[in-house]
């Protein structure tokens, strides 16, 4: 009953988090040809091992439902990237100091950040035609993203990811 709860408070929590979300795609693409997939064999994500298996265990999942599955020799390949940055602090305190006389005045203003910014993760989803190695679909998340969650939360927010992400594939026409 207690997982039951903890999992409830981060699915709600992360449902506030915002995952914006780009695309791109060949319009002269026929998305309904591509039926099979696999990932880069050279695949290097930028993530550690266990943050990787988390990722492509969700995309497997969510593919499966598209009725797209994963084999040997697939239609297209899978690629990814991301990286992870910091953007800065919204909140800051500022104090100067100003004087004058008659008709001449002058001040000094400071601006002290306060607080630290936060966590953001980029990641880059490549589809490339497998035969004519050529790119026909991407997409680029960046969300907000606490490294030091637990293995629980981690896997909660890249299901979240993979859900927003995969939502507008194939595109409609």
């Amino acid at each position: 009953m207690k997982s039951l709860l903890t999992l409830t408070l981060i699915f709600s929590l992360l449902g506030c988090a915002s995952i914006n979300v780009n695309y791109d795609y060949d319009k002269e693409t026929e998305f309904s040809a591509y039926t099979t997939y696999n990932y880069y064999p050279d695949l290097n994500t930028g993530m550690n091992e266990l943050d990787d298996r988390r990722l492509l265990d969700a995309i497997d999942s969510y593919m499966q439902t598209k009725g797209i599955l994963l084999v040997e020799e697939p239609e297209f390949y899978i690629n990814i990237k991301s990286a992870m940055y910091q953007s800065p602090s919204n909140s800051s305190v500022g104090f100067g100091v100003g004087g004058g006389g008659g008709s001449v005045g002058g001040g000094v203003s400071m601006g002290i950040p306060v607080g630290q910014g936060t966590m953001n993760h980029r990641i880059q989803f490549d589809f490339v035609d497998r035969q004519k190695d050529a790119m026909f679909w991407q997409a680029i998340s960046e969300s907000s993203f606490k490294p030091k969650s637990t293995p629980e939360a981690k896997e909660v927010y890249f299901k979240s990811v993979v859900e927003k992400v995969f939502s507008k594939y194939p595109p409609k026409k």
